[in-house]
């Protein structure tokens, strides 16, 4: 047993080792708090103005089925703690039951979020998130490929990946390019026209769209274009109208297993080129309306529906 002229030192010794300990797990944590947040604060650009992020995001919510897409391929999917109803991938992808039409401010403050990214139309629930400093990123619905790319490099920044955005971005741009230049190799001179089928109410999507820009790449014809009310980019066609601009190709975006056939059965439809020749194709629903990383998958099934059409025509 110690004597109590020794116990002091002891403890003081003691005291004095376990603050040296102390002082080196702390500076650990400092310099790992430092390196999460080297960079910071970082001001973006989305819609409504600049926005600047202070800190690395710990706690992200998403309420975009194509930025949660995003923001796991640029490295930012171990912060995100929830998703709306609709991100459904990736499959690790906190999916809750948090709307992104109609965002609850309620229910996302429950999260306990340092950054929220929204939908571009939902910027009243953005400026009642900004009014309590909650950093908020609107993504709107990208026109060109150009806009998917520079948000996946912008939400690579807001996040603090802004390397593996920026890598994100080429790549995807490459994969891309190399899918349309492989295939304009193959198809040559084919002068195919094109008819993308949203729903079964026959609504239309215009080259002024994101997936009538991907149809445009490969240098197909949109019938949409010449449609009635085509300037907004969603016009609602009829049986006679597609049927009298013959289309090559038919690209559905929904419906179950038996759609094409059901598209293939309409009345008058059996002379259309795209009937004729199977060029009736069902997209994934998910992959042709989001502008993600899952574009490129998207081109692979168009470049293959279109070396067959003009493997066809040939």
């Amino acid at each position: 047993m110690p004597s109590a002229r020794r116990l002091p030192a002891a403890l003081l010794l003691a005291a004095l080792t376990l603050s040296a300990c102390g002082g080196t797990q702390n500076s650990g944590q400092d310099q790992e708090t430092s390196g999460q947040d080297a960079g910071f604060p970082v001001t973006v650009e989305d819609p409504s103005g600049e926005v600047t992020i202070e800190s690395a995001p710990k706690r992200i919510v998403s309420l975009s089925p194509t930025a949660t897409e995003m923001l796991f391929a640029v490295g930012a999917g171990d912060e995100v703690v929830a998703a709306d109803e609709h991100s459904d991938h990736p499959e690790e992808a906190p999916t809750t039951d948090l709307s992104g039409f109609t965002p609850s401010i309620e229910a996302i403050s429950e999260y306990d979020p340092d950054l929220v990214v929204l939908a571009r139309d939902a910027e009243d629930a953005a400026k009642q998130l900004r009014k309590v400093d909650v950093p908020v990123l609107l993504i709107p619905a990208a026109t060109t490929l150009g806009d998917a790319y520079d948000q996946m490099r912008m939400l690579g920044e807001a996040t603090g990946n802004p390397d593996q955005g920026a890598e994100v971005a080429d790549q995807v741009k490459s994969d891309v390019d190399a899918i349309v230049e492989e295939t304009a190799d193959e198809v040559g001179d084919a002068d195919l026209s094109v008819y993308h089928e949203l729903d079964e109410a026959m609504y239309s999507a215009t080259s002024d769209t994101f997936i009538g820009q991907v149809y445009d790449r490969f240098g197909l014809e949109n019938i949409a274009d010449s449609a009635e009310d085509a300037s907004g980019g969603y016009p609602q066609v009829s049986a006679e109208y597609v049927v009298d601009r013959n289309p090559d190709l038919i690209f559905l975006a929904y419906g179950g297993k038996n759609v094409v056939e059901s598209v293939r059965e309409r009345p008058a439809f059996d002379g259309v080129a795209a009937v004729e020749n199977d060029g009736v194709v069902k997209l994934d629903a998910d992959a042709s309306s989001r502008w993600g990383p899952r574009v490129v998958d998207l081109a692979e099934s168009v470049s293959d529906a279109v070396t067959a059409a003009a493997a066809q025509e040939g």
